[in-house]
């Protein structure tokens, strides 16, 4: 409760935020709050869990009795007593328990108005156990719904958390072509300076103008690809198209853990595997309710009657009679002897073959979370390995920039070595991005997000 407290308050300050300035300063654990409050996929499996609560309680509901009353009211129209030739002429010998008399033909003194009233309660108290599965089925469903609901989560976070670290990496990308396009910048001035002073041939400013122009489209480019992300993200999200989303923190730290951890968090987390166990178990509980429909069922019968007028004698009596009985009883379809011989061997190879499923589940997450882990490793790699390629391109741009200032290196020279720096603090931004994307998708495969 006190979760859903804060996710909703989160909630509502991002919204606060969004009406105020349309831009949006997040961080993932925000997008996420603002994913559960709006997406239709998630919700659409929350009502799906509730629908299955909901069975539950009806299939709880077979251990109680079945009532049944009804009433019914009636007109009886006049009796005609004729005689085995149909005649009304005569009169007719009718033996009593009492003794024998004679009742004159024709229409005789009948009460018009009819009642009936029954009142039946039948309590089921052996069934083969069908009621029992039936119930555990139902909390079976009950589990995969919530499941469900898990997973659709997950598979939302995962979505939002590639759109949010491909933002983040755009981004930066974009922080690097500025601070190059401002060192391009400060490397004109100075060229062109020196040109006023003769040391400087116009042809070097040219090409290193070119090298600026493309800087340029580089840097529209970029924000062209940060506007199409954001507008994917907003989407996602069901927020104001005119919403900016601005990533709180584009480069956060990640843990490494051993890769016996990821794989313990799988066999316990991952929901694909949850699931694949729980259709195991439903598989089971059907093979024991078409085993359970074999035998019979028995039930405690109790039935009152009252109604009226009594017409069981020759001539109807003007009164109520009423009468009621207890008893027991026992059905059984014999006819399923042979009717449901083939379901029962059906649901037992559904159960051995849902079995086979959790072992290939099983088998196929410990291979993704190997690979994932391996590349997860890996990319702490590539970081170390850029970062020592930015400080060896920052470092042969300085040396190489001061031997053109000193006249001792080509433009060419200047402008690989720019491109160079240029090309490492991109490569950088990606190897940290993708480090970033690779721990997450270990989370993602753990159901951890």
């Amino acid at each position: 409760m006190k979760k859903k407290r804060l996710s909703t308050l989160v909630f509502l300050c991002v919204l606060t935020q969004l009406n105020a300035q349309q831009r949006l300063d997040v961080g993932l654990d925000d997008i996420f709050n603002i994913a559960d409050q709006n997406s239709h996929q998630i919700r659409i499996s929350m009502i799906g869990a509730e629908a299955s609560t909901e069975a539950v309680k009806s299939a709880k509901s077979n251990y109680l009795p079945d009532v049944d009353f009804s009433v019914s009211g009636s007109y009886i129209g006049t009796a005609s007593l004729l005689s085995r030739g149909f005649s009304s002429d005569g009169q007719t010998a009718v033996h009593y328990a009492i003794g024998e008399g004679k009742v004159q033909n024709g229409s005789q003194p009948t009460p018009h108005w009819g009642n009936d009233f029954v009142a039946r309660v039948s309590q089921v108290v052996y069934a083969g156990g069908a009621i029992k599965t039936g119930v555990r089925l139902a909390e079976l469903e009950e589990k995969m719904a919530v499941l469900d609901v898990e997973k659709n989560r997950q598979e939302v976070r995962f979505l939002l958390t590639g759109h949010y670290l491909e933002l983040c990496k755009l981004k930066n990308q974009l922080e690097v072509v500025k601070k190059n396009l401002e060192l391009t910048e400060r490397v004109l001035a100075t060229m062109r300076a020196s040109h006023v002073q003769g040391t400087v041939l116009k042809n070097d400013i040219t090409r290193y103008e070119l090298q600026l122009q493309s800087l340029q489209l580089n840097e529209t480019q970029l924000r062209d690809a940060i506007s199409i992300m954001n507008h994917q993200l907003v989407t996602t999200l069901h927020l104001d198209e005119n919403t900016e989303i601005v990533p709180k923190q584009m480069i956060s730290p990640v843990e490494s853990q051993q890769q016996e951890h990821w794989q313990d968090a799988a066999s316990k987390q991952n929901i694909m595997l949850q699931q694949a166990q729980l259709v195991s178990e439903i598989r089971e509980s059907e093979k024991k309710a078409v085993q359970a429909s074999l035998l019979p069922t028995i039930a405690i019968v109790a039935e009152d009657h009252l109604g009226g007028p009594y017409v069981n004698d020759f001539i109807p009596v003007d009164a109520n009679v009423n009468a009621w009985f207890v008893g027991i009883g026992i059905k059984y379809n014999l006819s399923n002897l042979w009717h449901k011989n083939h379901d029962v061997k059906k649901a037992i190879l559904n159960s051995r073959q849902s079995e086979e499923h959790v072992a290939l589940a099983s088998e196929r997450i410990k291979n993704a979370v190997q690979a994932d882990f391996v590349n997860f490793q890996t990319s702490f790699v590539e970081v170390e390995t850029q970062r020592k390629q930015v400080e060896l391109a920052t470092q042969h741009y300085e040396v190489t920039q001061n031997r053109y200032n000193n006249g001792l290196a080509l433009l060419t020279d200047m402008l690989d070595a720019s491109n160079m720096k240029l090309s490492a603090d991109m490569m950088l931004v990606n190897a940290q991005i993708n480090l970033m994307y690779n721990y997450y998708k270990l989370k993602y495969i753990t159901s951890s997000l």
